[in-house]
């Protein structure tokens, strides 16, 4: 079973917005991952102390290499759904399980993607991110809806379906 959720591990050589220059420090790395899984299903409490913990599958990462990000989107046969996070930011590591949630349940409808902004500052910089955790949803390679903030994994997906549904 293919699980959508994608890692970018990099983005070689092609630079978005300028001439390419291979001593730019805003070259794309091509050697590490933004992005570990967890090896073992994770318990997440949510609600009050009182409520049973509620057990999520562990997903595995379909790690792709891409020429470069718009290549990604332009490549890609259903709408993407980019999170721009950074490692340093609470809500952004609030998300990770509701992301990996969010994967799953809606495996048929998106391809969720996570954007490390301090790996890819130019990606972010020509999306104009300024608040993490951002999402994009990207559809036919174009910016389709973006909002901001951390979510509940429901709340992130009524966010996304309705999203598809009104803008179809």
């Amino acid at each position: 079973m293919a699980v959508t959720s994608s890692v970018i591990p990099s983005l070689n050589s092609t630079r978005l917005g300028s001439s390419p220059s291979p001593s730019s420090s805003t070259r794309l790395s091509s050697t590490t991952p933004s992005l570990h899984f967890p090896s073992r299903t994770r318990v997440l409490r949510i609600g009050t102390s009182r409520a049973p913990p509620r057990f999520l599958p562990v997903v595995q990462a379909k790690k792709q290499t891409f020429s470069s990000f718009d290549d990604m989107l332009a490549n890609s046969d259903k709408p993407v759904f980019v999170d721009f996070y950074a490692t340093w930011c609470g809500p952004c590591q609030f998300m990770v399980p509701i992301l990996d949630e969010v994967s799953t349940r809606l495996k048929d409808k998106i391809q969720v993607v996570k954007i490390d902004t301090e790996k890819y500052p130019e990606i972010a910089n020509k999306y104009s991110i300024e608040a993490l955790p951002t999402f994009i949803i990207f559809k036919d390679g174009e910016p389709f809806d973006r909002f901001e903030g951390a979510l509940a994994a429901d709340q992130l997906i009524e966010r996304i379906e309705t999203s598809l549904k009104v803008k179809q």
